[in-house]
Parts: structure tokens; sequence; C-alpha cells
């Protein structure tokens, strides 16, 4: 009895350590379609993995409706991530980029691996970008879910490997829909944020200094494009200062003196988008490989994991019972 107790208390661990993590979506080509929003309705979401490797992607969200940041990124069929910690407040991967085995060159943390479990590094994260129509890209200073994306406009993605808030790459891949190169710059009035918590609002740039169509910072309140952190937090956007929060997204508790949200960015009616034909080469996301097989590979999982996990528990139960079973025989004898 007590042998077999054990070996059932055994094959339920093995089962459990090859359940492995949950597993993850990859591009839903479901949801919006390849390329750029044709019209002024929808919002074109570029991805653009740069110094991590791959194709960018460039994907419609057609959605007629205003909705946030998270909704067009959702909406163009983009497979998300967020941080333990806050959620998808704070996006640490997308496409599972950076995945949980690929070592980043971090500097002064080489071999950094991103686990997803608080906000990323300011030296490696997802930084957060909007334009208008023919507008050049602003580093957002509001978070992914308190910002609401301008219809007929570009939300952008780009990953910040080892840039300071100055030299953050914008996407390679200017917001100028098809058939409208040259046209004047349509940015509307930024949507305010939907919320007017303090504390969900983009930390200020570790260097201030004004961002290309933002206007100058204010003292004592965020700049142009708030710091690192495109994941930005609950109601916080493009990118909040990661490692460095203690509120989600990286509200800055210490300028939250104010009892409101900062007014939204203005657009400059004078600014220009980049050149189209410097885009670089992108794909509506095709040929991305499965998110789900990436990750079962990388962590031994299997598609039965969740039978697995189901049937551990069971061993596990029963394993319980034989052995208060056995203990009460052997007191009753």
């Amino acid at each position: 009895m007590k042998r077999t107790t054990r070996k059932l208390a055994g094959l339920a661990a093995v089962l459990v350590l090859a359940a492995g993590p949950a597993p993850a979506w990859a591009v839903d080509q479901s949801k919006g379609h390849p390329g750029f929003c044709t019209d002024g309705t929808g919002v074109t979401v570029v991805v653009d993995f740069q110094q991590l490797g791959g194709t960018t992607v460039v994907r419609c969200n057609p959605q007629g409706t205003r909705g946030t940041g998270l909704d067009a990124l959702k909406g163009a069929g983009f497979q998300i991530a967020g941080v333990q910690r806050w959620g998808e407040a704070f996006i640490c991967r997308v496409e599972n980029r950076p995945s949980a085995v690929e070592k980043l060159p971090v500097t002064g943390k080489e071999g950094y691996r991103e686990a997803c479990v608080d906000t990323p590094p300011a030296a490696a994260y997802w930084s957060y970008w909007h334009a208008g129509n023919n507008c050049p890209w602003a580093y957002s200073q509001w978070g992914v879910k308190n910002r609401d994306f301008a219809p007929g406009g570009f939300e952008g993605w780009s990953f910040s490997l080892n840039a300071t808030a100055d030299s953050n790459p914008k996407p390679r891949i200017a917001a100028v829909r098809p058939g409208t190169a040259g046209e004047a710059c349509t940015t509307p009035d930024e949507p305010a944020p939907t919320s007017n918590d303090p504390n969900e609002r983009q930390q200020p740039q570790p260097l201030p200094g004004p961002n290309p169509g933002t206007g100058s910072p204010t003292p004592g309140k965020p700049s142009g494009g708030a710091g690192p952190g495109g994941a930005a937090g609950p109601g916080t956007g493009g990118g909040t200062s990661p490692g460095t929060s203690t509120q989600p997204g990286g509200g800055d508790p210490a300028t939250g003196g104010g009892t409101g949200a900062l007014p939204p960015p203005k657009p400059r009616p004078s600014a220009v988008a980049d050149d189209p034909a410097r885009n670089v080469a992108f794909t509506g996301g095709e040929s991305l490989g499965d998110v789900n097989k990436e990750i079962k590979d990388q962590s031994g999982a299997s598609d039965y994991a969740p039978w697995v996990a189901g049937g551990a528990v069971v061993i596990l139960i029963a394993a319980t019972w034989l052995t208060a079973r056995r203990r009460k025989r052997t007191r009753e004898s």
C-alpha cells in the first residue's frame, strides 16, 4: 500500500510538470485583415520587432466605433501577453516576442530573459506609438487601456532595446494610408484618456525632452511621450518607465499631486509624415509561426496538457485517500 501511494504521488508530479504553461494564440486571421486600412473608419496597427528580428507586420482593425489601444491591437488579430502583476495593462510580449527563452543583449544585464512577471526593464520593452493619417509618429503619453485610438489613424508597437528617451525607435512604416500620400496631416484632437486617475498616466521619460509632434514637456508632468513601457499599465499607454513603477503601468506617485489626468497632446498642423518610400518590408502576419506551437516547443508542453493536469489532480486525491485509509487500518490493528 505504501509503495503504491508513493508511485501515485510520483506520477502526479511528473504529469503536473508535463502540463506546462497555458497556451497563447497566434495572429487571429479572423480578426481584422492584412495590410493598411483603406478608409477613415478603422485603425491601422503596425508591429515592428526592430532588433528582435523578424518582418514588420501591418494589419487593419476595421472597427467602426471608438475603442482603446488594446482594442485596436487585439481587433487587428495580434497575440499579446501582459505581465503577471498588471495583466494586459502592461504588454510584455507581442506574437510571443521576446519569448521566455529568448536571451536579450540588454546592457548591464547580458542574457536577460523576459519573464513577464513585472514591468520590463527600460532597456528592453515594447514602446507604444500613435499617429493620424499623413502625420508623424508620436510616442504615447497614455496607456494602452487608457487611450482611445483615432479612427483612420495608426497605432504602433516598436521594440526598444538599449535605447534612451531620445532614441526610442519609432515604427519604420510611414503613417500614410495608400492613396493619400502628400495630403495634409489629418490628426483629430486626441480623445481624452478614459480615466482621470493620476496613477494611470504615463511616467515622465527618463531623459526629459520634447517629442516630435507633441510639443515641449510641462515641468512636473510627463513629456509628450512617456518613458519606456509602451505596453503601459492600466490606463497608461505608450510607455511607462518599466522596472521603476510602483503603480500599474508606471503611474508616477511623485507627480500625482493633481486630481485629474493630464490634457491630451495637441496635433501640430505643420507636422509632416515619414516618406512611405522608406518603409521597411512588411507583411500582414500570414507567415508568422503558430505561437501556440512555439510556446509548446519551448516549454515541452503538449496538446494533452489540460488532460494531464486534470489526471494529476485525480491521482493526488487517490494517493491522499489511500494514505488516510492505510493510517486508519494501522490504528485499528
